[in-house]
């Protein structure tokens, strides 16, 4: 009993030891109650796992040109002493700029005007999309002497592009200075360009400022300068040329290449649709750019130049790129056949005079006032013989109307006395009308300097400040008269220089012509001041002069009336 009992202890004591070595250990690690646990939070791995899932994907793409998502978009501001601007990491495009020129003047509406950024395509068949590009700084500040960078940087498709974007502290014009690089190992034949857009109608849009919204596209190419003076009649149209350029009246957004390689693109985007109430609804937008397509071998780069000009017409600053053509003086009209007479080589004239005449006196008013002086001082010896054959032919219209009373029923008889009548007191019919036409060509010029003049926007003549919020009197001689005087007396003299013109024609029509300075007054009502105070002026000048010219005459008559007295 005893052995039994001794052995059945060394064998509970072997199994205790063989349990603690072999089956505990397993046990610990995963006993039953542990297991439902691990299943249970099985799920908990899965949930985080979700989102890493996705993190993968994206790098694939990597060698399609997509390696991350796109960056958002950053502004850097640019304070200059003549504009103020906010660029975009979008391709380097303006979301702001407004010109400190007389006022602030904004040149850029998003969405509506402005530039796109600078668009490329790694494949000069695909399509351009703007880059994106990421700032060198935030704030960039133009002074002194010397012009400020700001660098923008981008990569796609294996391409890095640089755009070092240079401002001038004395300018309106952007120099635009593009590299692009080509770090991959084959070829591409990449598509670049820089627009300009704006929309084709801008009549449903009240303007921020008068003469601010495009109206026209001007471009120069081989030697010459084209125009589309309807932006609704826009069709695409790609040349080689200097420049290319959205005008309105008295401002301008140019492109000007200085790099060779470039080409000019004209494009319409859509027509313009016509609205319920006749008017042309803004949906369609024009755009110019200029546009490059070079082919960069593995490791090599390219590089090109755009000016882009926003700005004011003013003459020296479009001379200074070769833009001075955008300035549109119109052109004297002649027969079809002779086509027509292009005015610059007077207006320009005219205008550098004006100028000139500014900058000694102070006051573009007075400078209107002094330049009409001259022109009539100029052409006075043309007037004095215009008025003296008026007068003369005048004398002899009572011989004239006895003539048509006798030969009413024989025009060739009527025709040949009259002119035997004219060559025997020598009188030439056309005397009083050939010095008048000489002199419009230059008054017709004059008329157009200044109605292209940026340099009259915001100049004041006689301002005595404002009252009620009406300008009191000329505050703006590029603006209308708002209290109408101007006008009305232009109309005075007008009525009062055509009562004192000698008539030689019928007296029916002489008092028809005295209609004409009320039709004038009206029409000159909103045109700008400047150019209701050069008529003005005109009216007067000529006043004074038929009043010098019928001194000697009322002497005369005088004297003989004082003789015929004594007699």
């Amino acid at each position: 009993m005893e052995k039994r009992a001794i052995l059945a202890a060394v064998l509970m004591a072997a199994v205790f030891i063989v349990y603690q070595m072999f089956f505990l250990p397993v046990s610990q690690e995963s006993p039953a109650p542990q297991k439902a646990p691990e299943k249970a939070a099985a799920p908990a791995p899965e949930a985080p796992a979700a989102p890493t899932a996705p993190a993968p994907p994206p790098g694939p793409p990597a060698p399609r040109g997509a390696p991350k998502p796109r960056p958002p978009q950053r502004l850097a501001t640019v304070e200059a002493p003549l504009y103020r601007a906010v660029v975009s990491s979008e391709g380097g495009k303006f979301q702001e700029l407004v010109l400190k020129y007389r006022g602030e003047k904004p040149m850029v509406i998003v969405g509506d005007l402005g530039p796109a950024g600078l668009l490329l395509a790694p494949d000069a068949s695909a399509s351009p999309a703007v880059v994106a590009m990421s700032l060198d700084k935030g704030t960039v500040s133009v002074t002194g002497d010397r012009p400020a960078d700001l660098v923008l940087t981008g990569e796609t498709e294996g391409l890095r592009i640089r755009q070092t974007l240079r401002f001038h502290p004395d300018g309106y014009a952007v120099d635009a200075v593009l590299r692009v690089e080509n770090s991959s190992g084959v070829s591409h034949t990449v598509a670049l360009s820089l627009p300009w857009f704006t929309r084709q109608a801008w009549r449903a849009t009240p303007e921020k400022f008068q003469g601010q919204h495009p109206t026209e596209i001007v471009w120069s190419a081989n030697g010459s300068v084209e125009r589309i003076e309807d932006l609704s009649a826009v069709s695409d149209h790609v040349t080689d040329g200097d420049w290319v350029a959205l005008g309105s009246v008295w401002y301008l957004a140019a492109l000007v290449p200085k790099s060779p390689g470039f080409k000019l693109v004209i494009t319409s985007e859509g027509k313009v649709p016509e609205a319920k109430n006749g008017d042309k609804a803004p949906a369609g937008r024009a755009s110019v750019a200029v546009k490059a397509t070079p082919t960069i071998a593995p490791g090599q780069a390219w590089e090109g130049t755009v000016v882009l000009y926003a700005g004011p017409k003013e003459y020296e600053r479009l001379k200074a790129l070769g833009l001075q053509p955008t300035i549109n003086f119109g052109g004297f009209p002649l027969p079809r056949r002779y086509g027509g007479l292009p005015m610059d080589w007077l207006g320009v004239p005219i205008l550098l005079l004006m100028n000139w005449t500014y900058k000694h006196v102070g006051n573009y008013g007075i400078a209107i006032i002094l330049l009409t002086v001259v022109s009539k001082v100029l052409f006075y010896p043309l007037t004095v013989k215009s008025m003296r054959s008026m007068k003369a032919m005048q004398a002899l219209q009572p011989q004239v109307n006895a003539l048509r009373s006798k030969y009413q029923k024989d025009p060739q008889a009527l025709q040949r006395e009259t002119l035997a009548l004219y060559q025997k007191h020598k009188v030439n019919p056309m005397g009083g009308c050939l010095p008048m036409v000489a002199q419009v060509p230059i008054f017709y010029a004059l008329y157009l300097a200044l109605s292209v003049s940026v340099d009259l926007q915001g100049a004041p003549f006689l301002c005595f400040g404002r009252l009620f919020g009406v300008d009191l009197w000329i505050c703006d001689l590029a603006a209308h008269d708002p209290t109408y005087v101007l006008p009305v007396l232009m109309g005075v003299t007008m009525f009062v220089q055509q009562r004192m013109t000698p008539t030689t024609g019928d007296p029916r029509q002489a008092r028809m012509m005295l209609i004409m300075p009320f039709v004038f007054t009206f029409m000159f009502l909103n045109l700008p001041s400047g150019l209701v105070l050069y008529w003005t002026v005109s009216n007067v000048l000529q006043i004074v002069q038929q009043k010098l010219m019928d001194r000697p005459a009322r002497t005369r008559a005088t004297r003989e009336a004082k003789d015929a007295g004594r007699a």
